[in-house]
C-alpha cells in the first residue's frame, strides 16, 4: 500500500527572500553619497585668498635719463601685503630705472602707454618682492 508519504510531492516555491545584491548596492551608494558630502562642506580647498594690504613705502623720486636728451623725475610708492617681510626700495628703484631708461617721452606721454609700463613695473616687482608688493603707485610722475 502506498501512502502519503512515499508520493513524491511538488517542489515548493520559494519565498521572496530580500535581494542582497542590491541592498548592498544602495548602502555603498549612500556611503559614498555622504563622504561626497563631508568633503565638500569640511575639507574641499577654499578658493584662495587675497593677500590683505598692509603698509604702502613710499620711495624718494629720482630722476631717470629718456631718450633723445629728456627726463623723467619719478616717484614710487609700493603696497605691500600686511605679512610681508622687511622690504628695503634698493629692488624697486633699480626696476624703476631698468624699465623707464631711454623710452620716448612721447610714449610716456599717452596714458595707455604708461599704464602698460606700470603693469610691467608691477609685475617684476611682484616677483622680485616675492609676492609682498600688491600694487605700485606713482606719487610724482613729471617729463621734461
Amino acid at each position: 500500500m502506498s501512502t502519503m508519504l512515499d508520493r513524491p510531492t511538488a517542489p515548493a516555491t520559494e519565498t521572496a527572500a530580500p535581494k542582497r545584491g542590491k541592498n548592498t548596492l544602495v548602502l555603498v551608494g549612500l556611503a559614498l553619497a555622504l563622504v561626497a558630502a563631508g568633503w565638500w562642506f569640511l575639507l574641499r580647498p577654499g578658493a584662495p585668498t587675497e593677500p590683505e594690504p598692509g603698509e604702502v613705502m613710499t620711495m624718494e623720486p629720482i630722476q631717470i635719463n629718456l631718450a633723445d636728451g629728456h627726463y623723467l623725475r619719478i616717484g614710487v610708492a609700493l603696497q605691500l601685503s600686511a605679512d610681508a617681510h622687511a622690504a628695503d626700495g634698493s629692488k624697486a628703484l633699480d626696476a624703476t630705472i631698468d624699465l623707464f631708461s631711454g623710452v620716448d617721452e612721447a610714449q610716456l606721454a599717452k596714458a595707455g602707454e604708461r599704464q602698460k609700463l606700470k603693469d610691467r613695473l608691477e609685475e617684476r616687482l611682484h616677483e622680485d618682492y616675492h609676492g609682498d608688493v600688491l600694487e605700485v603707485y606713482f606719487t610724482e610722475f613729471v617729463t621734461q
